[in-house]
């Protein structure tokens, strides 16, 4: 009896282990709202918004961050993170092309995530 119950407890484990590794998609959801407004801002240049936004952004992004850190490669993690952090240098030195460039690669990254 203790050898089937060992056994049953190996592969529930395994299984569960399986689901968190696979969990990055599903759990690395709701940027896509941040990343459009951002973009908005940037294209209209509206600077104060686009700090508010990329405060947003980056709150999202860490709260993103804690649910998806098993499951994606930690490189992606720190590319976005590099991103975000240059975009938001970028926004308070009011440069549009640099900050609108390290967006894009962000919500490249993003997209790839997973992948």
């Amino acid at each position: 009896m203790k050898k089937p119950a060992y056994y049953l407890i190996v592969v529930m484990a395994l299984l569960f282990l399986v689901a968190v590794m696979n969990s990055g998609s599903f759990l690395a959801r709701g940027l896509s709202d941040d990343f459009r407004d951002m973009r908005h801002s940037l294209q209209s240049e509206e600077w104060k918004q686009a700090e508010i936004n990329c405060q947003d952004l980056m709150l999202a992004w860490r709260n993103t961050v804690a649910r998806i850190q098993f499951s994606v490669e930690k490189d992606e993690i720190n590319a976005i993170n590099v991103n975000l952090a240059r975009m938001k240098a970028h926004i308070e030195l009011r440069q549009k092309n640099e900050a609108y460039v390290e967006l894009l690669e962000a919500m490249e990254h993003w997209e790839n995530l997973n992948h």
